[in-house]
């Protein structure tokens, strides 16, 4: 079974794993969605989430092996998505992955500097568009300039709303495919804002 869903709170995407698994669905593969494969409802499945990405495939190994010696076995995640996620195996295993507050917020960290550098990422290329006149803000003013047809404008009944509406998508990615880039920086930047509010929150308290 899959399904699709999204998280910016890990902890709260660990409740849904659970709950999923209380139901009788077991996380078996993440990557635009979900996996599930199915289980006896009912059962206490402890599922955890990290957040890494490793350069060598021995260092990813070398975690995952980390983990299964404490009774954690990986049952999703590659060494660059990131997102890592545990099912408690040992029947004396703590129920959580991290050994103090510290270290179980230090996911939070990751995930911000992640989706900060996917913001930093775009804003070169959103600056170049710009400097170079690429991006015509005069479109918002002025969207018929968009449309190339001959006579579109002077068209009539069918064949004006013909032509129109087969112009459209190609009209609109002609003078607003750039607004994707601005969107995601927004949203890449919300995201770290978020993740790092988590972090501060997780933090073991100073003394």
């Amino acid at each position: 079974m899959r399904k699709l869903n999204y998280f910016v709170d890990l902890e709260k995407e660990e409740q849904w794993l659970n709950d999923m698994a209380r139901q009788g669905y077991i996380l078996s593969r993440k990557s635009i969605g979900y996996e599930f494969e199915p289980a006896k409802p009912g059962l206490d499945v402890a599922i955890r989430i990290d957040y890494r990405t490793f350069r060598r495939a021995s260092d990813f190994e070398d975690y995952r092996a980390l983990f299964e010696d404490c009774g954690w076995a990986h049952i999703a995640g590659t060494r660059s998505s990131g997102a890592q996620y545990f099912k408690k195996t040992g029947t004396d295993t703590e129920d959580d992955i991290f050994s103090d507050l510290d270290s179980k917020a230090g996911r939070y960290k990751r995930l911000a500097d992640m989706w900060t550098s996917l913001a930093a990422c775009f804003i070169p290329l959103f600056v170049v568009l710009i400097t170079t006149n690429s991006i015509d803000l005069a479109v918002f003013l002025n969207p018929k300039a968009l449309y190339y047809t001959p006579g579109l404008w002077e068209k009539e009944g069918a064949a004006f709303w013909g032509s129109f509406l087969f112009e459209t998508p190609f009209a609109l990615g002609r003078g607003f495919l750039w607004m994707t880039i601005p969107i995601m920086i927004a949203l890449a930047s919300l995201f770290s804002y978020k993740a790092k509010k988590q972090y501060d929150s997780n933090r073991k308290p100073l003394s």
